[in-house]
Formats: C-alpha cells, sequence, structure tokens
C-alpha cells in the first residue's frame, strides 16, 4: 500500500514527518509513504508578524483542502497550528505521544532571560511569549521574528537579536540542544495549546487511513490537548490572544493550567481544573469559565482591539 502524504516544506516539517511515518512503517511493514510538500500562506507570507496574517490556519489549510481534492491520503501538522474550529470533512486521526511541550531561550553568550540587560531585544513570532517575556521583563524589547529555527538562530548568533524565545521540541527533533540557554519551566512559561505534539489528518471517511494510523495514537496525550484546545474553544481564543495551556495525565487522571496575559503585561490570571481523561473536554471547559470568571474577556478585548478581531 502506497499512500501520499501531505507536509510542509520547513526543515522541521520534514524532519518530524519522517519520523513519524517511519514508526507507523515500524507496525506495518506493506505501508510505503511518498511525501509531498506543499505550501501554505504562512510558508508564503514572510514579512508579517505570524498574528497580523488575517487567515485562520496559515500553516495547514491549504494541505488539508489537498486532502479534500484528494491529492494526498493524510497531512502531519504540529498540533498547535491546527485551527481550534477543525474543517468538517476532516478529522485528527491520531494523536502521538508528545514531545516537550516547554519554551526555551536561546541567547547570546548563553545569558538567560533574568539576567539580560535592561533593553535587551528578545525576538519571538508569538502573541503569548511576547506577554510572557513582557510580564516577567518589563525592560527588555520583545520583537517579532520570522523563518526557520536556523535562521532565528543566526540571527542571535550576528547580533539582530539578544534572545529568541523558541519551542524546546523544535530544537531536540532538529537535534540542536546544545542551543539551548534556558529552558522555562512550565509554571512559570505556559505553552500554547498543543505544544509539542503532532497531529495525523486525513478525510472523515478514510475509514482504512483512520485505522492503520491508530498504531501511534496516544491516549494520555490526545487528552491533555483536548482539554487544552477545549478552554481556548470556551475563551473563544486564537492566535491574537496570549493564552497559556499545559495538560498533564497521570495513569486515568488529567489536570490543567492556564493563564492569560493583560496587554500591558501587569495583570496575568490563572486557572485549574481536573478530572478523568474522558472529561478532558469538560476539564477544558472548567478552567476557561474560571478565568472569564477573573475578567478574561476583557482582557482579550484589549488584546483584540490593538491586533485585530479575530
Amino acid at each position: 500500500m502506497i499512500l501520499r502524504v501531505g507536509t510542509r516544506g520547513s526543515k522541521l516539517s520534514i524532519m518530524q514527518t519522517e519520523a513519524l511515518l517511519r514508526e507507523i512503517q515500524s507496525a506495518y511493514s506493506n505501508v510505503e509513504f511518498k511525501v509531498r510538500i506543499i505550501k501554505t500562506l504562512g510558508d508564503w507570507e514572510r514579512k508579517k508578524p505570524l498574528f497580523t496574517i488575517d487567515s485562520k490556519g496559515i500553516f495547514e489549510k491549504e494541505i488539508d483542502q489537498a486532502i479534500l481534492r484528494g491529492e494526498i491520503d493524510l497531512a502531519v501538522h504540529s498540533l498547535k497550528d491546527i485551527p481550534i474550529l477543525e474543517l468538517p470533512d476532516t478529522v485528527i486521526a491520531a494523536i502521538p505521544k508528545r514531545g516537550s511541550r516547554r519554551d526555551a531561550l536561546i541567547s547570546k553568550d548563553k545569558i538567560p532571560l533574568k539576567e539580560l540587560p535592561r533593553g535587551a531585544t528578545v525576538g519571538t513570532g508569538s502573541l503569548r511569549r511576547l506577554a510572557q517575556v513582557k510580564f516577567l521583563r518589563p525592560d527588555l524589547e520583545v520583537k517579532p521574528i520570522r523563518g526557520n529555527i536556523d535562521t532565528r538562530i543566526r540571527k542571535v548568533k550576528k547580533g539582530e537579536f539578544d534572545a529568541i524565545i523558541v519551542a524546546e521540541v523544535a530544537l531536540e527533533r532538529m537535534e540542536l540542544r546544545d542551543e539551548i540557554t534556558e529552558r522555562f519551566p512550565l509554571e512559570q512559561f505556559s505553552p500554547s495549546a498543543g505544544q509539542g505534539a503532532l497531529a495525523i489528518v486525513t478525510a472523515k471517511n478514510n475509514d482504512e487511513v483512520i485505522e492503520l494510523v491508530r498504531v501511534v495514537d496516544d491516549a494520555q496525550t490526545r487528552a491533555e490537548v483536548t482539554a487544552e484546545r477545549s478552554l481556548v474553544m470556551h475563551l473563544e481564543g486564537g492566535c491574537r490572544v496570549p493564552i497559556g495551556a499545559v495538560g498533564c495525565a497521570e495513569g486515568d487522571r488529567l489536570s490543567l493550567q492556564a493563564c492569560m496575559f493583560s496587554l500591558n503585561s501587569r495583570r496575568k490570571i490563572s486557572s485549574s481544573a481536573e478530572g478523568t481523561l474522558s472529561e478532558a473536554r469538560e476539564i477544558g471547559k472548567q478552567a476557561a469559565q474560571n478565568l472569564l470568571k477573573q475578567g478574561a474577556k476583557e482582557l482579550e478585548n484589549e488584546w483584540r482591539e490593538k491586533y485585530g478581531a479575530w
């Protein structure tokens, strides 16, 4: 059996896709994969900060449309890139065991965040990371940065930025762990919903592929990200609202920690909820309701007034 797989063309996307396909092939010796590189809006639009692009699913929409046109059989995405409201005719068929959820700092001369000099420039493409840096170090300057991981690291080494913040899992998958200056603890620097996880997407009626990829689905990771995405959905959040969410599954139990920040970076509201794996969606809803009681809507409105309504 030969299956056509869609993915983005970045080095990270290709490496994580190939690693995941090898894992599936280890269980099915008769399956072969043909990888097709598909450019997305996020790949074409290289100049704007990510949170200013007026479109949802900027790193996955074109790939999923290729599934619906029958051009590919499945796609491998970073789960955090998939919009909370998914396409009605596609399904997340498998969510493998996730990698690190943490964010990491890469800085010139290996200086940790708390020791960066006043006015130092930190690069990130995420409003959530911007908000968390400014909450911890309001004296630092945070600027948007684009490009693949290698490009961002070169910008630090060339002195264009004093530091950058990226997902630790990306550095691990690209074997760039030695570049890390500091790994942020989850309680200090909460990740985005789904960070560290991959997703295999296929057509909702493609029973053959759904059954095949189930071999790499991880129940605990699926519950964690389901709670995280449920939280964002009930908050009506998106890439223009800085929401941190991290689920943690142990056995059949699941806990969720969440937070939001004000536009002026002076206020942080936090919430938590817990239950069983099967209650993941309700856990996300409970944590969201707690944040709403603390004024989450007012914080959301501040960010959307500055960066746009969606």
